[in-house]
């Protein structure tokens, strides 16, 4: 725990709580056509920006006709993976009955099985955020980012190991749910292990033939252009998602939490978690869109099922509710939560200088 954090009374937590779930309501009970609306028209505004930027970068011949192609499609597949695909998952839209948007129907434009995402991120992030040994996002099992973590000779290379998985992100999150770390240390078996991957890489095999098979041959004559494109776009894809989500959830300021304290943990001890251990970044409407609302980590950590796009509507209330109880309420610029979040992977991939307990 951190000590700068107030130690709030059984009474004042069940006060949070309730104020809180107060908020919740007064979003929830008001869903209609706005929300819908809302979701549709980006979904309209993805799929016309995959069509225009595969269009200029298959029937383009000149450099501008393909860096503006570029940009389109990744502009596509970012508000694809973050406004539409991670929060139609979460089931933000369910109350909808609309097929194309069921949380457990819809599949996303990456690598990452949908499945296996609403288990490990769905299940296991949002009921167990900052725990380390439960939390297997917290680090992505590859980075140590607290003091609290064990070191390990691993992590001198972490700020390689960061640069990677910014690049590959896709294939990071996808992988996630393998756990892999228990094939290397001996808890599961070859055989789990091999049956813990195939949805992974099904997926794999159609995010990659349709980038780098299908949408060359449809332009045969342009196929190298086409291909680096697609390449291009899925990069900077990646590079995006990665910032803002480590953004969210690593920089200065976000604490971490052992098994032991949060054990007969409230609903509202659970709010408080959420609180503490997430981070915003400020930014316009356009810049929340592209994040995906998680620009507004706090909210979406508070209400994962809420509409994303409602999140900035409740801030105000959020953040004045911590600030009568004396919850930071972590909110700083894009540059200033990365370079936090930059310092924390080159700083934690020493030794400690400092005792501190060990979670995990």
């Amino acid at each position: 725990m951190n000590a700068a954090r107030p130690r709030l009374s059984r009474t004042q937590v069940a006060a949070l709580q309730a104020e809180l779930d107060a908020v919740r309501d007064s979003v929830m009970s008001t869903l209609g056509e706005r929300d819908v609306a809302h979701i549709r028209k980006m979904i309209r505004r993805a799929r016309g920006s995959a069509i225009a930027g595969r269009a200029m970068i298959g029937l383009g011949f000149d450099p501008l006709s393909f860096a503006v192609g570029v940009a389109a499609l990744a502009h596509a597949k970012i508000v694809e993976n973050m406004e539409i695909g991670h929060n139609v998952m979460h089931g933000q839209y369910d109350w909808t009955n609309d097929p194309a948007l069921n949380s457990l129907r819809y599949e996303w434009d990456n690598v990452c099985d949908a499945g296996m995402w609403r288990h490990f991120h769905n299940y296991e992030h949002h009921t167990y955020t900052n725990i380390l040994g439960k939390d297997r996002d917290f680090g992505y099992t590859i980075l140590r980012l607290s003091d609290e973590q064990k070191w390990h000779p691993f992590f001198l290379f972490q700020p390689l190991w960061n640069a990677i998985l910014a690049l590959a992100f896709e294939f990071g999150v996808g992988g996630h749910d393998i756990q892999v770390e228990r094939l290397l240390n001996g808890t599961m078996s070859w055989q789990e292990f091999k049956a813990r991957s195939k949805p992974f890489h099904r997926k794999i095999r159609k995010q990659l033939a349709k980038d780098y098979v299908l949408f060359p041959l449809l332009t045969f004559w342009n196929a190298p252009r086409v291909l680096l494109g697609n390449l291009l776009a899925n990069l900077i894809r990646n590079l995006w998602s990665y910032a803002i989500i480590f953004c969210g959830h690593f920089p200065n300021g976000t604490e971490v939490f052992s098994e032991e304290e949060t054990q007969n943990e409230t609903r509202g001890d659970w709010y408080v978690r959420q609180i503490v251990g997430s981070a915003n970044i400020e930014g316009s409407r356009t810049f929340h869109i592209l994040s995906g609302h998680l620009s507004h980590q706090i909210e979406h950590h508070l209400f994962p099922d809420m509409p994303a796009h409602r999140y900035a509507e409740i801030a105000p209330q959020v953040r004045d509710i911590c600030a009568r109880y004396g919850l930071a309420y972590n909110t700083a610029s894009f540059a200033r939560q990365y370079g936090t979040v930059l310092a924390k992977v080159f700083r934690h991939a020493l030794p400690s200088r400092r005792a501190t307990p060990a979670f995990a």
